[in-house]
Parts: C-alpha cells; sequence; structure tokens
C-alpha cells in the first residue's frame, strides 16, 4: 500500500507538470519553472511568519501568491527590454536571496529547512495523511497534486485553442481578440500552482525535470499538441514507475531515480525518433544520395 502511494504520487506530478511543460518548451519558457521554484522561498517563509503555522495549504497560498509575483517581474522586465533568459536570472535569484535571509533572520530556531523545502522526499508522502471528521483519506500529497492536475486539465481542456493560438502566433491570437496576457498570466498561473503544489512530493528542483523532460521528449516523437499532450503525460508517468522500480532495486533516492527514468526515455526519443532522431535521420541521408544518383 505504501508503494502504491508513491506511485500514485509520481505519477500525479509527472501528468500535472507534463501537461504545462508541454506549452512552456513550445514558448521557448522551460526554465520558468526553475525560476517558480526557487523563487517562492520568501512566500513559504512570509506565510509561516504571518500565520505561525507550517499548515501546507498556507504555505502553500503564500508560495502561489509569489510564483505569481515572480511571473509578473519576468514578464515586466521582458517587455521594458531585458532579455528572457536575463529576466529570468535576475528575478528568481533576487527572491530567492530574499527568501534566504528571511530563513536566517526570523525563521532560524524552527524547523524550516532549505533543504526539504527544495529537495522534498516523496518516500514521505504516506505518512503525511489528510484526516476530515476523523477519518484519514490519503496522503496531502495527492490530493494537493490530483485537484492541481484536475484544475489543470479544466482549464485547458475549455480554452485549448485559445492557449495553442497563443503559444504558436501571439500575434495572430490578439489581431483575433484574444486576450493574450490573460491567457498568459493564467498559464503562468498553473504552472505556479503545479510547482507549489508537488513541494512535498518530488521537491521544487526535481519539479523542473518532470515540467521539461517529457515534453521535450513527446515535442521530439510528434508535430500535434493534441497529440503531445498525452503523449508528455505517457512519458512522465512511465518515468515514474520506471523511476520507482529502479530505486527500489539500487536503494536510492526514488526521485532521483525517477528524473533518471525520464532522462533515459528523452534519449530514447532523441535517437530514435521517426521524425526527428539521430538514428532516423543517419538512416534516410544515404538513400536519399541514392535516389539522386545519375542512371
Amino acid at each position: 500500500m505504501i508503494s502504491g502511494w508513491i506511485i500514485l504520487t509520481g505519477v500525479l506530478v509527472a501528468c500535472a507538470c507534463s501537461l504545462v511543460g508541454c506549452f512552456l518548451v513550445l514558448r521557448n519558457m522551460a526554465m520558468i519553472g526553475d525560476a517558480i521554484s526557487h523563487s517562492v522561498l520568501p512566500g513559504i517563509v512570509i506565510a509561516f511568519l504571518i500565520s505561525g503555522s507550517r499548515d501546507s495549504f498556507v504555505m502553500m497560498l503564500g508560495a502561489s501568491a509569489v510564483g505569481l509575483l515572480t511571473v509578473f517581474l519576468i514578464q515586466f522586465f521582458k517587455q521594458s527590454g531585458v532579455q528572457a533568459d536575463a529576466s529570468i536570472g535576475v528575478v528568481f535569484t533576487a527572491l530567492f536571496a530574499v527568501g534566504v535571509v528571511l530563513v536566517s533572520l526570523y525563521a532560524g530556531h524552527i524547523d524550516l529547512d532549505l533543504d526539504c523545502v527544495l529537495y522534498g522526499e516523496i518516500a514521505y508522502v504516506p505518512w503525511d495523511t489528510l484526516t476530515i471528521a476523523g477519518i484519514a483519506v490519503g496522503p496531502k500529497a495527492v490530493w494537493a497534486v490530483g485537484l492541481a492536475f484536475i484544475l489543470g486539465l479544466l482549464l485547458i481542456g475549455m480554452f485549448f485553442k485559445q492557449f495553442k493560438l497563443c503559444s504558436f502566433d501571439p500575434a495572430a491570437a490578439a489581431a483575433m481578440g484574444i486576450p493574450v496576457a490573460l491567457f498568459h498570466y493564467l498559464l503562468m498561473g498553473l504552472v505556479s500552482m503545479t510547482t507549489v503544489a508537488s513541494f512535498e512530493s518530488v521537491g521544487a528542483i526535481l519539479v523542473v525535470g518532470m515540467l521539461v523532460v517529457p515534453p521535450a521528449a513527446a515535442y521530439l516523437l510528434t508535430e500535434r499538441l493534441s497529440v503531445m499532450i498525452p503523449l508528455s503525460m505517457g512519458i512522465g508517468a512511465a518515468s515514474a514507475v520506471l523511476g520507482y522500480g529502479l530505486a527500489y532495486l539500487l536503494d536510492a533516492s526514488i526521485a532521483g531515480c525517477i528524473i533518471c527514468a525520464a532522462g533515459g526515455l528523452f534519449v530514447l526519443a532523441f535517437l530514435f525518433s521517426p521524425g526527428q532522431g539521430v538514428v532516423a535521420r543517419k538512416w534516410s541521408r544515404p538513400r536519399l544520395s541514392d535516389n539522386r544518383k545519375p542512371a
């Protein structure tokens, strides 16, 4: 039962991150997840200082608020003429540094470990349960990530055409009357929520891997967004299952093995993708040269 909860949490995190990660990869914003995962630290600390509690829901609210602030500042600097990568670097390092300072000044006497915030441990998920009316209804991480995943599915399903057009051609979307800025911040809000909800399961840094690696692998395998999204979630779910099995065999970090499994699947897609794989291109070149030979 314990292993079942761990695998379920890993699958939910992989699917939730892959869902929004596809749009990040298409927009060349893959590292925005890394920025959010680091910059939410001051939100976590401020939420604790205001509430005096380490309750997951309170800290999630604080982290989500600062995550949205991070997205707004990155977009603001980008529109002001600063390069996109520089905007991301400036904002997340500055906010993360603010969080470290706040921890050292006001939270040094409590168990608010930076390693726990950034790395997490999925093996502990089954013991942190949600209790309603005295009845344990399952791990908190399963509910948090599951709700984030369902909300992401609903919003992206309802506005799939708008998200798709805003990702591929923002100018055309604006000309058609679609509020591009609104859907940009809506997507970034989903990324922020998904990242924060996954803290207690795989940790913020490893969430970045699930935001990027499965969508990048799916991107190599198809040219249709409607196929890329479920394919990405399938690769992410397979990575969670394979990674848990690998961790069991090696007695190693579960979250680390999940990302290693995802990296292995990406390498396979990179090598053997029918359209863009290295091996496929190698095989197609001799055939093209043979066809061009004079009779």
